[in-house]
């Protein structure tokens, strides 16, 4: 069993490339997945192509993991976790599984569904085993122009020059950035508290919905053009955008949710594992090229 080793389940996403950056700064040694072939090199980390559920993999002992793709597909990997000999696995969720639950829009409603599932699934199946597990929920995680939150946001203005919001756009939002999930990940694994148990990430600021894009504007050096316009028009607005391949994932739902609060409480991830998230800053590196 490698004890300075971590595998690495989503390596090639954004908070698995700020995992990658801490676990090999840190010492690590690191057994990295993904489901494309990686060619690249890099000091302390390993890349292996994950195979399909049922085949044979190269397997020698790696206890701790951390699994940064969706959750809903770990309980393919279930029987390849059991061959490495994992003890703990820290799994990356989304507070999504409780703000889509009720959404308008049925594709919400299943993404909300497939959380809470992969999540079950995970706790039923280390419990049986006695694999320590535990689930991170981050909220609107943002960072180096890689997210599909606040990085479409500013693509948007980018193109359009404006940005429309349904009614006032109050409802209170908390992005946390990239590193500061991949941090609590690394708290996760090695916090004797943390064991079996699920702790909300959001960051270290609150602040309306209205702001947020505002922040965008400034972020990329422009006046903020926040346009108000009702329901009925943003339905129609979505179904324009909807045509182009970049926004085919748009709803009236986001729109909707635009004026609901969307905060959660991390003080027990503060307590558990030391969490700090950063205020709502945007630098030039968080900005999509």
């Amino acid at each position: 069993m490698k004890e300075d080793c971590v595998g690495l389940l989503g390596a090639t996403s954004l908070v698995g490339g700020c995992l990658l950056t801490l676990l090999t700064e840190g010492g690590w040694q690191v057994c990295a997945f993904s489901r494309k072939k990686i060619a690249r090199h890099m000091a302390q980390v390993t890349w292996r192509q994950l195979v399909l559920p049922g085949q044979n993999s190269q397997a020698e002992g790696i206890a701790d993991w951390i699994c940064v793709a969706p959750v809903w597909v770990l309980p393919d990997y279930f029987s390849m976790l059991e061959r490495y000999g994992a003890r703990r696995v820290v799994v990356l969720s989304s507070t999504s599984r409780f703000t889509k639950e009720y959404s308008s829009d049925a594709e919400e409603q299943k993404t909300a569904a497939q959380l809470a599932a992969g999540e079950e699934s995970l706790r039923q199946w280390a419990e049986g085993r006695g694999v320590e597990w535990v689930v991170l929920r981050p909220t609107l995680i943002y960072g180096f122009g890689r997210d599909k939150n606040i990085a479409e946001i500013a693509r948007f203005i980018r193109r359009f020059r404006f940005f429309p919001l349904f009614g006032p756009a109050r409802g209170l939002r908390q992005p946390v950035h990239a590193e500061d999930v991949a941090a609590a990940c690394l708290a996760a694994l090695k916090s004797p508290a943390a064991a079996n148990h699920a702790y909300n990430l959001s960051g270290g600021e609150v602040l309306p919905y209205r702001e947020m894009v505002g922040r965008v504007f400034t972020a990329l050096h422009r006046r903020p053009l926040l346009v108000s316009i009702p329901l009925g028009a943003f339905r129609v607005a979505v179904s324009w955008l909807r045509l182009f391949p970049r926004y085919r994932h748009w709803s009236t739902a986001m729109a909707e949710r635009m004026h609901r609060d969307l905060v959660f409480d991390h003080a027990e991830a503060v307590r558990d594992l030391g969490f700090s998230p950063r205020p709502f800053r945007l630098g030039p590196e968080d900005l999509p090229a």
